[in-house]
């Protein structure tokens, strides 16, 4: 599938400086600051996420990628918990739906990816400030290739 396309090279953990370190970090851990202004609207999030990313992404490719698969890993995630909210809405501000078994079963898959989703925010935030590189399952790899291809024609400014 990727024969043919030639990659720039990942970036060592001795090659980048502490600042695009953090920044990468930040990627993560400013989906954990919009945590307690979400929980009513899980949009915020995701709002977070895209301008974090469109914030950040030309400074450098370890940034970009990690912030490309933050928003990226945010998408689903908002998108499970916007639908806990519209149907615990329909069921109980309009009574259109019961509160009934396959409910509380999706309930509890939004908390339970939540939770994985936070775990691993964490884990990787922890790599990106190591200056390591973590690729979560399913778009890891396609952030990979998305910022390190030859093709990617992103101008980066490390001047901060």
């Amino acid at each position: 599938m990727t024969e043919g396309i030639k990659y720039h090279s990942i970036p060592m953990p001795d090659q980048l400086p502490e600042r695009e370190r953090e920044d990468a970090m930040g990627a993560y851990l400013m989906m954990f600051a919009a945590v307690a202004v979400a929980l009513p609207l899980p949009i915020i999030n995701l709002i977070a996420a895209i301008v974090y990313y469109f914030t950040n992404k030309n400074k450098s490719p370890f940034i970009h990628f990690h912030s490309l698969q933050s928003l990226l890993a945010q998408i689903p995630t908002t998108l499970m918990n916007w639908g806990v909210l519209y149907w615990g809405l329909k069921i109980w501000l309009f009574k259109e739906l019961s509160l009934d078994q396959d409910f509380w079963i999706y309930v509890a898959f939004v908390v339970l990816f939540n939770i994985s989703y936070f775990t691993f925010s964490i884990v990787a935030a922890i790599q990106a400030r190591k200056g390591k590189m973590y690729y979560f399952v399913g778009i890891g790899a396609y952030c990979r290739n998305v910022v390190f291809a030859s093709e990617n024609n992103t101008k980066y400014n490390r001047g901060y």
